[in-house]
């Protein structure tokens, strides 16, 4: 399928929905560009615990941001489709998905100053080309004009069984019960945060994906971004 030069995708839902997989499954099919968002926000997490750096100094966790040389080079054949570095160091997976990370992400998120630091360095790597983006507020605040946008939701159930093959992966081993409550206070974090909180676009495409194959999925958002054409 031939894509648009300037088309950008929109792929949101909350924690472990399928997003991120769904987004890079896409770019690979479509031949384009994908970048996971949250990652960016986790790179930052990573480096406020190694700088320790408390997760409610907004100010300095900024600073952070700006100063650390964090940078986002999209790369289809790197492990997460794109490679994230901090200081000349890149990020793998097990940093990035570290519970260490994965505790205070969210309250690094929730801060105003950062999140439009972030959406500063999205915007301008849309610019770059057809993109697939996966987030948590893309279709909303990133990309808000996208020609195409799908809202993943599933069953707190399946978001924790993927999670859990993720962390597996990952060669991190973590509790069923532990990871569904987690889940289930990002997903709060999320909706009740007073900037950017996690709802659907009003022209999102709405797709549940708790009993359906990440094919099955695919398929749907390929044929959502054929119907856009």
């Amino acid at each position: 399928m031939s894509v648009p030069p300037h088309l950008q995708i929109a792929i949101d839902g909350p924690a472990a929905s399928g997003k991120t997989t769904i987004a890079h499954a896409l770019a690979r099919r479509l031949r384009i560009l994908y970048l996971d968002t949250g990652a960016m926000y986790r790179a930052l997490a990573f480096l406020a615990i190694r700088h320790r750096i408390e997760a409610d100094n907004e100010g300095a966790l900024v600073r952070l941001w700006e100063n650390a040389e964090v940078e986002v080079t999209l790369d289809s054949g790197a492990p997460l489709g794109f490679r994230i570095s901090a200081a000349g160091r890149e990020l793998d997976e097990a940093m990035l998905q570290s519970n260490e990370v994965t505790a205070i992400v969210s309250t690094i998120a929730a801060h105003p100053r950062v999140r439009e630091a972030m959406v500063r360095s999205q915007r301008a790597i849309a610019q770059e080309g057809p993109v697939v983006m996966a987030g948590r507020d893309i279709g909303t605040v990133v990309l808000p004009e996208a020609r195409v946008k799908v809202f993943l939701t599933a069953s707190v159930a399946a978001r924790v069984e993927r999670r859990r093959a993720q962390f597996s992966s990952a060669g991190v081993d973590i509790n069923a019960h532990r990871l569904a409550e987690e889940i289930e206070e990002r997903d709060r974090l999320d909706r009740e945060r007073a900037v950017s909180p996690l709802v659907p676009a009003p022209d999102a495409h709405m797709i549940d994906s708790s009993s359906l194959s990440v094919e099955a999925v695919l398929d749907e958002v390929v044929a959502i971004v054929e119907r856009s054409r």
